[in-house]
């Protein structure tokens, strides 16, 4: 069985993402239509996913880095916001990303069990997480077919 080290990670968050837009839990809500991605962006996202593609990346992240907290999270998923726009006379400055978005699919995630929290250290993947994502990697692995990613079969 294969994990989600094992597969490329841009192919990865794509089929995780098609398999939690299947799951109703995580169906984006009325506000994210509207709601900037972060301080240093000017409009919302334009894609059609975007809000499975976010909770696909956090999801692989948190199992990555786990456990991790909302503000760590923040910080992975901000920006570079311009100094001044006209002469560049400032240098760019760190933002960070919303944490309502952030915070709301770790909050779809523990409802759908595949994270818990870990106290005052973050959340963390649980062992049903832990099995939906080589489940999902496995799947992928079969797909790709290809010869380099073989041994992992």
């Amino acid at each position: 069985m294969a994990t989600l080290y094992d597969v490329p990670t841009e192919e990865f968050i794509e089929a995780l993402a098609e398999r939690l837009a299947e799951d109703d839990t995580f169906d984006e809500p009325d506000w994210a239509t509207v709601a900037k991605t972060g301080v240093g962006r000017e409009l919302p996202p334009e894609q059609e996913d975007f809000w499975q593609r976010r909770a696909a990346s956090v999801f692989r992240k948190v199992a990555v880095d786990g456990p991790v907290g909302v503000q760590r999270l923040r910080t992975s998923y901000g920006d570079s916001k311009q100094g001044s726009t006209r002469y560049r006379v400032r240098p760019d400055q760190k933002t960070e990303s919303s944490g309502k978005i952030v915070r709301t699919i770790l909050q779809q995630l523990e409802d759908a069990d595949y994270v818990q929290q870990e106290g005052s250290a973050g959340r963390a993947v649980t062992g049903d997480g832990r099995a939906f994502l080589s489940e999902v990697a496995t799947d992928l692995l079969e797909e790709l077919d290809r010869p380099e990613l073989e041994r992992y079969a």
